[in-house]
C-alpha cells in the first residue's frame, strides 16, 4: 500500500457504530489487504490521534434479491479503531 488513504476506504455510519464511539472506539472500511499495523499508523496519519488498539472483521458477502434477479453484496474488511483516552476523531 503506497499512501494512507488507500488503506482507509470510508468511515462506517451505523447505530451500532456510533454507540461505540462513546466509548472511543470507531469503525472503518479498510482495504483488505491491509494488516492492523497498517490501520494503525493510517489513522494516526490522517486524523493526527494516538490509536490504543486496532480489531479487524471480514464482513463476508450476503445473498439480496431484486425481483427474479439474485447476487450478492460485496465483501469487505472492518476494522473497530480504540483510541487512547482524549482523543476523539469527528466526520465533518
Amino acid at each position: 500500500m503506497n499512501n494512507y488513504r488507500d488503506i482507509i476506504i470510508a468511515p462506517v455510519i451505523t447505530e451500532k457504530a456510533a454507540l461505540c464511539e462513546q466509548e472511543g472506539t470507531y469503525v472503518f472500511k479498510v482495504a483488505k489487504k491491509a494488516n492492523k499495523t497498517q490501520i494503525k499508523q493510517a489513522i494516526e496519519k490522517i486524523f493526527n490521534v494516538k490509536v490504543e488498539n486496532v480489531n479487524t472483521v471480514n464482513v463476508h458477502p450476503k445473498k439480496k434479491r431484486v425481483g427474479r434477479y439474485e447476487g450478492m453484496t460485496k465483501s469487505y474488511k472492518k476494522a473497530y479503531v480504540k483510541l487512547a483516552k482524549g482523543s476523539t476523531i469527528s466526520f465533518d
